[in-house]
């Protein structure tokens, strides 16, 4: 009797963990690749602990194989990769938003490395998303993440085949939704460049013996970068209100 007790415990609680710690390993904050893995691997050991009591009765029964407990491992694993993109997919908006302020205010050759998307990118990408995961811990949204996680097992029941085509179609819907909100994010800086290209345009026309380009970039840059440090704070909330509205999606009130 105790041995069959004990083995449920440890079943629940490493059915939890690998949930836990697929999620980790690409959620904003938690998975970032500067975050050293044994901090990753500790914070998920304590998540799981705080939420086995509570998730503890709606699990499944020990199987009777190990083939068994395999594909309720694959299962969970699956589910905690789809919840950790979901929130991932949402933060790299800032990454494209960042991108295309940088081709519009003449800053796209500017590059840097960036930590979160561990390859190289442009300086304002990288300030974006720096600034986003302040704003997801100063707004306590990683809360709201592990809110989402925990609810997660009232949408995703443990023991119960994953719907592929429905997450697929979830992934695409949101990795559609996030382009969108970067476009959305750099919508001022796109119109200043229509706008400042055509001005060029017609000054070129009228004075073409003007070296227009020579004093035509920066002034690009400075004026991008004015507009910039007026619209960050509106760019930074309509990025954390996409995040909120997304994980919300999973919470089960």
């Amino acid at each position: 009797m105790l041995v069959d007790f004990l083995t449920g415990e440890i079943q629940g609680f490493l059915l939890i963990f690998v949930r836990v710690g697929a999620a980790f390993t690409v959620m904003p904050a938690f998975g970032e690749p500067f975050v050293p893995m044994r901090m990753r691997l500790t914070i998920a050991l304590f998540v799981t602990l705080a939420l086995t009591p509570m998730l503890a009765a709606g699990l499944p029964p020990p199987p009777e194989s190990a083939l068994g407990l395999l594909v309720l491992i694959a299962g969970e694993s699956f589910i905690g990769f789809f919840l950790g993109i979901i929130a991932r997919s949402i933060m790299s908006a800032l990454q494209t938003a960042g991108m295309a302020i940088a081709m519009m205010i003449g800053l796209a050759n500017a590059l840097t490395q960036d930590t979160t998307a561990v390859q190289q990118g442009s300086i304002l990408g990288a300030l974006l998303t720096m600034l986003g995961l302040l704003v997801v811990m100063a707004l306590n949204l990683h809360h709201l993440m592990l809110a989402a996680l925990a609810d997660s097992y009232e949408v995703f029941v443990p023991g119960q085949a994953p719907i592929v085509g429905d997450a697929a179609l979830m992934v695409a819907r949101v990795v559609s939704a996030s382009f969108a909100l970067g476009i959305q994010l750099a919508a001022p800086f796109i119109g200043l460049a229509v706008v400042f290209y055509v001005g060029l345009g017609l000054i070129n026309r009228l004075m073409s013996s003007m070296q227009i380009f020579f004093i035509a970039i920066p002034m690009q840059i400075v004026i991008g970068l004015g507009i910039m440090s007026f619209a960050l704070p509106v760019m930074l909330r309509w990025f954390a209100a996409a995040l909120e509205e997304h994980l919300m999606m999973f919470l089960g009130s």
